[in-house]
């Protein structure tokens, strides 16, 4: 840890979280700087705690056709919030549009980050989104409830991969109900791949990740053919 505090990067970065000035709420005024810590991120958004609020946002990240994100878990990035925010999504409320790819500061983990994660862990309150099943239409969105869900699965989570299409899924249990989510998280995709197994949990998996994986992070998809998809896009540890 000592030498880790000499890294100048590393220092920067525990400055910026510890003087961040705090809000009540998430900055939405256009052209505004924002930082965030990464949770999850595929090219059609990235989850992150937004520094300011310790709020839940999905980043719209505008990135070329041809570039994959390279944004990984407990990353610490800052962006540029584009001059309309499109806060008009009635499936994802959390979602604000950036003018430019962010900026990759540094990574930060830690017992500040232990406390955000249990803070912001979904409370039962209900089947995943409001709705069973692995969809539910668009048209029925009234922007009421969130479309990221932070679950401490109280039944594993396992990671499963069907050979007859090559994709990942991931099973874990959530007061009662057995949840199926397709895997977009690249690093537990990675890993199962690597160990050419169809399936991973408890230590094995722990083991091939490189940490116990306490949480599930789940979102909702855009609108695909008129509806929108429950999937995980992140295994996260504790913190």
């Amino acid at each position: 840890m000592a030498l880790l505090n000499r890294d100048p990067a590393v220092r920067a970065t525990k400055r910026l979280i510890e003087r961040t000035p705090q809000r009540a709420s998430v900055d939405l005024a256009g052209g505004s700087t924002v930082h965030g810590l990464v949770l999850g991120s595929t090219n059609e958004s990235t989850t992150v705690v937004d520094l300011a609020s310790q709020a839940i946002v999905r980043w719209r990240v505008p990135w070329p056709a041809h570039i994959e994100t390279d944004l990984a878990a407990f990353d610490v990035v800052e962006g540029q919030l584009a001059e309309n925010v499109e806060r008009d999504d009635l499936a994802q409320p959390e979602a604000v549009t950036l003018l430019d790819l962010p900026r990759r500061l540094g990574t930060y983990r830690g017992r500040r980050v232990r406390g955000w994660l249990e803070q912001l862990a979904s409370p039962a309150d209900g089947p995943l989104f409001g709705f069973r099943g692995p969809s539910a239409p668009y048209w029925e969105f009234r922007g009421e409830r969130p479309s990221v869900a932070l679950i401490g699965a109280d039944r594993g989570p396992q990671l499963l991969r069907r050979p007859d299409d090559g994709s990942t899924w991931v099973r874990f249990g959530w007061f009662g109900d057995d949840v199926w989510l397709l895997c977009e998280d690249a690093h537990a995709i990675r890993t199962i791949e690597s160990t050419r197994r169809t399936s991973l949990s408890g230590k094995d998996l722990a083991t091939a990740l490189g940490f116990r994986p306490t949480y599930v992070l789940t979102t909702l998809s855009r609108p695909l053919d008129g509806h929108c998809y429950k999937s995980c896009t992140g295994l996260l540890p504790r913190g």
